[in-house]
């Protein structure tokens, strides 16, 4: 166990950010986050109490005056399998990408296409992760933690409350419990997922069809892809995809579309997805900064950090882009990332 005051945060947000906390503590086991949590339920650690993973989808918007937990719980053990599909033990604080890498190794098939998305195991199923057309709740059996009424729980993947981005971790159980390790059902048998119309077309570009494609030739044309369009959390800060897909009914879509014949969409249960980026985009936001903030000119979804940017910085480079977008638009754009 590490427990540290005044605690620079520079290594633990993916936006680079010079942001402190009050105290940070580490722990590498369930005993050690029950002695955590009772110390900061007995007043001996400084409040609020807030737990984070790798900080790649974090933005501190100045010192943080509480207490931040971090998991150093890892490992990864096979404990169900049949011919068919195998169930993965996985501690919260392994990187995800590390994971994926390691699945599909040992011949585990599923989370290919989440190659290269940065963050820990623990957020990734709080945060339900997704890139082209995968979320990471379709290969979550059950997630295992401790609550702060004492108590071990493992729920289950119907009680886990996934939606896009979300999950009851994230809003009814929110620093009420905290993650210790990811229950993963993953196939013995590969199946391509192409029903992402970008990756598709990067498979035939390749020369590759649905029957010769292999799970290593998603991953490598994921993370070449990835690496294409998206900034690099070494050289560049950002947290990926600031804000989240917004979901208007189809009433407003029409209306929109009377306006924008070409608007692009996808039809999801509760109405039709509209890509943010392209909202930004026709607000003339990408390529543009505000400050030492700006929008990555690759990839209008991403809000980086240009060099020595404050949180506060990149929240009023936000600020101003939720602002054009519901002037032209009428849709408030939500953040995906955490603001502290």
């Amino acid at each position: 166990m590490q427990i540290c005051k005044n605690h620079s945060l520079r290594a633990h947000n993916t936006f680079g950010l010079d942001a402190t906390c009050a105290c940070f503590a580490e722990y590498d086991s369930l005993d050690e986050l029950r002695q955590l949590v009772a110390a900061y339920q007995n007043n001996e650690l400084p409040t609020p109490l807030f737990h984070i993973g790798a900080g790649s989808n974090l933005l501190f918007a100045g010192h943080f005056p509480g207490t931040l937990l971090h998991s150093g719980i890892r490992g990864i053990e096979v404990v169900e399998e049949t011919p068919d599909w195998v169930v993965l033990r996985v501690g919260a604080a392994e990187n995800f990408d590390d994971l994926v890498a390691e699945t599909l190794r040992r011949g585990f098939y599923g989370l290919e296409n989440l190659s290269l998305i940065p963050g820990e195991v623990g957020a990734a199923a709080v945060q339900n992760i997704g890139a082209y057309g995968s979320e990471i709740e379709q290969y979550i059996d059950s997630v295992e933690g401790y609550q702060v009424n004492g108590k071990t729980y493992r729920y289950t993947h119907e009680q886990c409350g996934y939606g896009y981005r979300t999950s009851v971790f994230k809003t009814l159980l929110k620093e009420r419990f905290f993650v210790t390790h990811v229950y993963l059902r993953l196939s013995r048998h590969f199946t391509p997922n192409l029903s992402y119309k970008a990756l598709k077309t990067l498979v035939l570009e390749a020369g590759l069809d649905e029957t010769s494609i292999t799970a290593d030739d998603i991953r490598c044309l994921v993370i070449h892809t990835r690496k294409e369009k998206l900034p690099m959390p070494e050289t560049t800060g950002s947290a990926g995809s600031f804000f989240m897909n917004p979901v208007v009914k189809p009433e407003v879509f029409e209306a929109l579309q009377q306006t924008y014949p070409d608007i692009p969409h996808y039809s999801v249960a509760r109405g039709e997805k509209i890509p943010a980026a392209w909202l930004i985009e026709q607000t003339g936001w990408r390529g543009k900064s505000k400050g030492r903030a700006g929008v990555w000119p690759k990839q209008a979804l991403v809000l980086v950090n240009l060099g020595g940017a404050t949180g506060k910085e990149i929240i009023a480079l936000s600020q101003a882009i939720q602002h054009d977008v519901y002037e032209k638009f009428g849709i408030m754009l939500q953040p995906e990332v955490n603001i502290l």
